[in-house]
């Protein structure tokens, strides 16, 4: 028995102590304040994430309340919550669109947009909101083809439907998560129906163009898609690059860390130290045995990604930061068929602007001590005051 409030004070500063504590005890445990058996190692949380006899669609589907109906429509087609054979259709269909080189192509906007967000820098700035978030949202609206004038709203739509995902939602919360699915999907459906008569070189088109054996994604599943690229990659990439910040100026890590050559280990190693997302669940198809505990067909399981990547089974000396450590196996992104789709995009943005900043400040440190929100399972700063 794992006992740990999510909400604890001390557990949200410092989440990796009581992970280690949990470690200790074995590597699965029920999780009191989850309900649920939680794996906390690395080896575990690996297997699971790639094993099919679990996955992340509800058996028999999930259920919501009347007022979660613009949410639920969604999230019915999101290809985060579903499983073979439609997970297969739908991340084929859009892997068409959203390749590799698309993505590699993106690194003059992500170049210039930083450079946008660094002429603004002013010492005293919290960089939560004038460095990491317009960087991600502003590369995702010119990703779609949408004007970058709608980067606080879309901002703001992702920010009310991630919340969903925290521990400690409220009815408020909820509301305000289904008003946002409904302006979002309203707003997405105006841009997809111009875009069918008028395509562009823009996800949307490449969407709306993706066949495979004579199958293309229906209005309502390239809505959902689109709205999980925007949620998932800023949620994930404003907090990657939070934590980030924070990691690189406490530990004083020295320019050479971010240079090309260095870079890429240096990302891989800042998402494996603090990543953005601590816990991914997983439902039971067939029964499972993990140790002393046999999981049923029906069950569902937490995944303490957090807690894997601190495992010292895995990595030597797991708690200390070092860049030029091999950080590769690292579950930041999941694993399995849910790999995270915009993991690609998420680790260029890492790349092109955290040098940016620290070259263009080279004094650049805190002006107070960093506190995480209070927002488990996201692992994420309320602010990040900096000065030079």
């Amino acid at each position: 028995m794992f006992i740990q409030s999510r909400s604890d004070p001390e557990f949200v500063q410092d989440p990796y102590t009581a992970y280690a504590r949990a470690r200790s005890q074995g590597p699965t445990l029920f999780w009191q304040d989850y309900g649920m058996l939680a794996a906390f190692d690395h080896a575990t949380v690996h297997a699971l994430l790639r094993d099919r006899r679990l996955g992340r669609q509800a058996p028999g589907g999930k259920s919501f309340p009347g007022h979660l109906a613009d949410f639920d429509a969604v999230e019915r087609h999101s290809l985060l919550e579903l499983e073979p054979p439609r997970h297969t259709r739908l991340r084929s269909l859009v892997l068409r669109a959203f390749t590799s080189r698309r993505i590699t192509h993106l690194t003059p906007d992500i170049t210039e947009i930083t450079g946008d967000a660094l002429a603004r820098f002013e010492s005293g700035a919290d960089l939560i909101p004038t460095f990491c978030q317009p960087i991600p949202v502003r590369v995702i609206a010119r990703l779609m083809g949408v004007p970058e004038s709608m980067a606080p709203d879309l901002l703001r739509w992702s920010t009310a439907m991630v919340a969903m995902y925290q521990a400690n939602r409220t009815r408020a919360i909820e509301e305000a998560a289904a008003d946002a699915a409904r302006e979002f999907s309203d707003f997405l459906r105006a841009y997809v129906e111009e875009r069918r008569t008028a395509p562009s070189d823009d996800l949307i088109s490449h969407l709306i163009a993706a066949e495979e054996d004579g199958e293309r994604l229906s209005a309502d599943e390239m809505i959902s898609t689109l709205i999980l690229l925007l949620n998932a990659g800023h949620e994930a990439t404003v907090h990657s690059l939070g934590n980030a910040i924070k990691t690189l100026l406490e530990n004083q890590t020295p320019a050479s860390a971010l240079v090309p050559g260095a870079i890429e280990k240096t990302v891989e190693e800042l998402l494996r130290f603090d990543p953005p997302l601590h816990v991914f669940t997983r439902y039971v198809y067939e029964p499972v045995g993990l140790g002393e505990h046999r999981l049923q067909p029906g069950d569902e399981v937490a995944l303490v990604l957090g807690s894997a990547s601190r495992d010292p089974e895995r990595w030597s000396d797991p708690d200390r930061f070092d860049p030029t450590r091999d950080a590769r196996q690292h579950v930041a992104f999941g694993g399995g068929l849910h790999f995270c789709i915009g993991a690609p995009l998420a680790r260029l943005e890492m790349q092109v602007a955290l040098p940016a900043l620290f070259k263009a400040h080279r004094d650049l440190r805190l002006a107070s001590a960093p506190q995480y929100s209070d927002s488990y399972h996201f692992h994420k700063l309320d602010e990040l005051v900096v000065e030079i």
